[in-house]
């Protein structure tokens, strides 16, 4: 069903714009869960960060009138996300909370958090604020810029190799000097800003902010960045590859929307979708051990 659909979205210029388009927001979370990953950790409340961001300052905006300056409410937006990235980051390297129950407990803190500020859309934000999340190729460039710097600092820089060295073996690079706190807090840190560039992104996409904004957004995350090769256990893969998950996932929604499919049968499929990528990863990690151990004997 997705491979008769996928050459119906390439005879159409405008099918393939608005995919390009409608995966910048759920791109941005997929970055912000890889460099999670690659660091040996996971973050289960990229959403919900994205979403009260995003809601946080829209009420800055509206309600609360604190800010009316666009440029203000972009620093806004990305240090809600960074701040509340960085509190994952020091609950989970400074007081050894288990990643998983600490970004649990922020999904549903801040899942939540959004709704008790808001049940209400929020609209007539300023167009300068709109602007970035509400131009297609201004929004595409973002993520892709996003998507490079971040492979580039991760590629040749003595803090990428860290991240890599922590997500390969924490205690290993504890003990060749590395600052493997300041590693965790720095990668949960960004994940968080990241995850507000992608709440200003959805803003600017629906022009607006509804209460229950980026909901279902953390497992085609995991979804895409597994699917490019971003290891589970961390220390491995490309961010790139990423990217291309991305892609890919973004292709598959798209055929499906095209052929007619029913958005719970979509949702299905991307499990499944899942699944098998999770299965092929742990194929090849299990050959990938196979060899080294012949290689040893």
């Amino acid at each position: 069903m997705v491979f008769a659909a996928v050459p119906s979205v390439f005879t159409n210029f405008s099918t393939v714009q608005l995919m390009v388009y409608t995966m910048v927001p759920l791109g941005l979370v997929v970055l912000a869960e890889s460099v999670c990953l690659l660091s040996g950790h996971f973050d289960l409340s990229v959403g919900s960060i994205a979403g009260f961001s995003a809601v946080f300052t829209a009420m800055a905006f509206g309600s609360w009138g604190l800010i009316s300056n666009p440029f203000v409410g972009i620093l806004l937006i990305v240090a809600v996300g960074g701040f509340i990235g960085l509190l994952n980051g020091i609950f989970i390297a400074k007081f050894g909370v288990n990643p998983f129950l600490q970004t649990l407990a922020f999904l549903i803190i801040f899942g939540g958090g959004k709704l008790a500020l808001t049940t209400q859309p929020v609209f007539g934000l300023p167009d300068g604020y709109l602007f970035v999340g509400g131009t297609i190729w201004v929004a595409v460039g973002v993520l892709i810029a996003s998507f490079l710097a971040v492979s580039v600092i991760f590629k040749y820089t003595n803090f990428g190799r860290a991240v890599y060295a922590v997500g390969s073996d924490k205690e290993s690079a504890r003990e060749v000097g590395i600052n493997v706190d300041g590693v965790i807090i720095a990668v949960y840190t960004m994940s968080g800003i990241f995850c507000g560039l992608a709440g200003l992104m959805l803003t600017g996409f629906i022009g607006g902010v509804p209460p229950d904004i980026a909901d279902d957004m953390v497992f085609p995350a995991f979804a895409a960045a597994i699917i490019g090769g971003i290891s589970l256990f961390g220390g491995r893969g490309k961010l790139m590859g990423a990217f291309g998950g991305l892609l890919l996932l973004s292709l598959i929604q798209t055929s499906l929307n095209v052929a007619g499919t029913d958005p719970t049968v979509i949702g299905v499929i991307e499990g499944v979708v899942l699944l098998i990528a999770i299965l092929l990863y742990t194929t090849k990690a299990r050959l990938r051990q196979r060899i080294l151990s012949a290689e040893v004997a």
